[in-house]
């Protein structure tokens, strides 16, 4: 099948029913699509993980956060002149296919459910942690409650999914914002505990702006880079957004300004009322910077808004892997019974299974909560860049074949293509070397042959048995 009859088969045109071309409801409006934009990169790789990036890079890591954005912002513009030229709810595995070859959608399909099983996971078992600080609650039961209720809306219809996202992220950017002029009125008025030694200068006045060398503001970067994991979930909303060619491109430009007021702007206003020198990992900035400012409510406050932000991704995770399976199975790489759909346009057997899947880890993580557990964990971070890495691959193939004449070009170009897209290669290269050199973060490396290896294997068993699925083929 070549790239013009791909091009022409997903059009991207609704059914009488009102139904994408692919079978899902268009029910994502443009609020929730925006909202659903915001929270992606907004999580506890914030809320909680600053804390170590904080004490290990000193105010630097604003500057990382700055750059590790832009990159990000690349990444996002690449993916939406993608969606633009075929807006399609399997986004990244069907690129992948199309432009790399089926291999390599094959792998990215099953890595892309891996990584969501995953944080599933891990995001539920904190989410019941969450709950203990409130109430003395057996962990297992919160998570089953969790696991189930969100289940329940992922069911029900992609409606429900994307207005519980849109009141998450709520939360999240409500915190944020709260935090930003809390502080702003600390530094200009001077109220609250901390209004006599709140000031700018603490950006620079403690050990200068870098105050453990270049080397500790490189060492952050993967911390850096985890926090805006999920950002290109609103590429898989794509077959279930409503006019997405309209709605797509303005969620993905706000991406600059989300990341200068919710990180950037966020850091410099709690470095300004709290020396970084009073920040260490496993508390939260936010905590500090509340209990700084004689907040009691603070913790409670921030354990709240982590609840929320892991209770997201969990929702996110049942989204995206009902329909990551579904694609995959829909082009022959995968059980043809994750191809049907509910009524309501919902990928029933796929978001069981992962939801299954997410419950058996749970129960994992409460019998066995060792190593073993902690590098599959660590294995959903490189997962994830994976995404990132294919986005980039096959928007600079596709700008090059469009560019050529061979396919039509997109509505959406991303800026200084192809030179953009290899500078967030090469950055996410280094994000990779980084993650080995640091012996914290190395175990997320060591999963990724085995699980290469295991999907070589499958997929030469697949090729055996349906060459068909091993070929970019019709649906």
């Amino acid at each position: 099948m070549t790239s013009v009859q791909v091009d022409q088969e997903y059009d991207g045109s609704e059914a009488e029913d009102g139904r994408s071309g692919e079978g899902y409801q268009r029910g994502l409006g443009a609020r929730q699509i925006q909202m659903i934009a915001i929270g992606g990169a907004i999580g506890t790789g914030l809320f909680l993980g600053a804390g170590k990036a904080i004490a290990k890079a000193g105010p630097s890591l604003i500057l990382a956060y700055a750059i590790a954005g832009l990159v990000i912002f690349f990444i996002m513009r690449a993916l939406g002149e993608l969606l633009m030229y075929r807006p399609v709810s399997g986004s990244f595995s069907e690129y992948a296919r199309e432009f790399i070859g089926p291999f390599a959608g094959y792998v990215t399909g099953w890595t892309y459910w891996l990584f969501w099983v995953v944080t599933g996971i891990t995001e539920v078992t904190a989410a019941a942690t969450y709950m203990t600080y409130w109430w003395n609650i057996p962990q297992w039961l919160s998570a089953l409650v969790f696991t189930i209720i969100l289940y329940g809306v992922n069911l029900i219809s992609v409606k429900l999914f994307g207005e519980l996202e849109f009141w998450f992220s709520m939360v999240k950017v409500t915190a944020i914002v709260g935090m930003i002029l809390i502080c702003a009125g600390i530094l200009t008025v001077g109220f609250s505990d901390a209004g006599d030694t709140a000031s700018v200068t603490h950006l620079w006045d403690q050990g200068g702006f870098f105050p453990k060398g270049i080397t500790g503001t490189l060492m952050t970067l993967q911390i850096v880079m985890f926090a805006f994991l999920a950002v290109e979930l609103v590429g898989v909303t794509a077959g279930e957004s409503k006019n997405p060619k309209k709605v797509l491109p303005k969620a993905i430009n706000t991406v600059p300004w989300r990341i200068a007021v919710f990180y950037i702007g966020a850091l410099i206003m709690i470095l300004s009322v709290v020396p970084w020198t009073e920040f260490h990992a496993g508390v939260s900035p936010f905590v500090q910077a509340f209990q700084k400012m004689g907040l009691g409510i603070g913790a409670g406050i921030v354990n709240f808004v982590v609840l929320t932000a892991a209770l997201s991704s969990c929702n996110s995770g049942m989204y995206s892997t009902g329909r990551m399976l579904r694609d995959l199975a829909l082009n022959g790489q995968g059980p043809k019974a994750f191809t049907s759909l509910t009524k309501s346009g919902t990928p029933l057997l796929g978001t069981t299974v992962s939801a299954a899947l997410m419950l058996v880890g749970v129960w994992i993580n409460y019998q066995w909560p060792g190593e073993a557990f902690n590098y599959v964990v660590s294995f959903a971070t490189i997962s994830g860049m994976w995404a990132w890495i294919v986005i980039l691959i096959c928007q600079i193939r596709y700008r090059a074949r469009s560019d050529r004449g061979e396919l039509p070009k997109s509505s959406f170009r991303a800026p200084c293509s192809p030179w953009a897209s290899w500078f967030s290669l090469a950055f996410i290269a280094l994000v990779i070397v980084m993650m080995g050199i640091d012996k914290d973060t190395r175990v997320s490396l060591y999963a990724a042959p085995f699980w290469a290896a295991l999907l070589g294997v499958t997929y030469l068993v697949l090729k055996a048995r349906n060459p068909e699925g091993a070929a970019f083929t019709k649906r």
